[in-house]
């Protein structure tokens, strides 16, 4: 397996990040999710411009549709058109960027959900500010679980990391991801983001390389990026972004923004 090699250059910290939001058209729960109308925006144009709040740099769509693409860039923005076939959004936002960046200025991708239109751009900015962090590959973010049934529901992800909370830590060094309830012990529970930054020699080598037997297994793409040996580190953060993946989420997404 590839693996980003700890040179120097490659330790050096981000300097010009990228914001980059994958977004394709299949959804099942939720036909045309991207193109969805909220406020009166496609919901891709509002997650393009909560990324544009966060003002890290260029913000760009990843997209498999043209349809996508004319919204994004009928509202101003910038969308590249890339493979409808590839397999994840990872795997999207590299393609893009090998097209809009082949040079390599861009050491830093900040990968953003297509479905977060109601994300608070200041998290956007704790999960980059992780990589100022000279050993850390990845960075993103989790939120201490509240509701009990959570704790034991496999959609909820939860993030092992090594943080004390008791001491009032608010970041550390992930461990493990997990689907089942973990860790053990007395202590708090953390529900993993999916808000992802990465510098660049890490997210080319996890494209690079094939799933992992753990990720096959738990269905949870971040651990192919620890069975590779590279460091994500993890930030508690208060809130969960709502992700939009039903028409009931749709409903509750157009009323928090129409209170904007």
């Amino acid at each position: 397996m590839a693996q980003p090699q700890k040179t120097p250059a490659a330790q050096s910290l981000p300097q010009s990040p990228i914001v980059m939001i994958p977004a394709r058209m299949a959804s099942t729960r939720l036909p045309n999710k991207p193109l969805a109308d909220i406020q009166g925006l496609p919901m891709i144009v509002q997650v393009l411009r909560r990324a544009e709040e966060s003002k890290l740099g260029r913000v760009v769509v990843a997209c498999a549709e043209t349809e996508i693409k004319a919204a994004v860039e009928k509202a101003g923005g910038e969308a590249v058109l890339t493979d409808p076939a590839l397999p994840s959004g990872s795997d999207r936002i590299l393609a893009a960027l090998k097209t809009i960046d082949p040079q390599g200025r861009h050491d830093a991708i900040i990968n953003v959900q297509g479905d977060l239109p109601t994300l608070d751009a200041a998290l956007i900015k704790t999960a980059f500010d992780l990589l100022q962090n000279p050993e850390t590959d990845i960075g993103t973010l989790g939120c201490i679980i509240t509701k009990e049934s959570e704790k034991t529901n496999p959609n909820v992800v939860k993030a092992i990391a090594e943080i004390d909370f008791a001491k009032g830590e608010k970041q550390g060094r992930a461990l493990y991801f997990s689907r089942t309830t973990a860790p053990s012990g007395d202590g708090p529970l953390l529900h993993h983001i999916g808000l992802y930054t990465y510098k660049r020699a890490a997210l080319e080598a996890f494209v690079a390389s094939p799933p992992a037997a753990l990720e096959k297994r738990e269905r949870l793409e971040q651990l192919r990026a620890l069975a590779l040996g590279m460091r994500i580190d993890i930030a508690g953060v208060d809130t969960v972004p709502l992700g939009v993946d039903t028409p009931e989420d749709l409903e509750i997404a157009r009323q928090i923004l129409g209170k904007r």
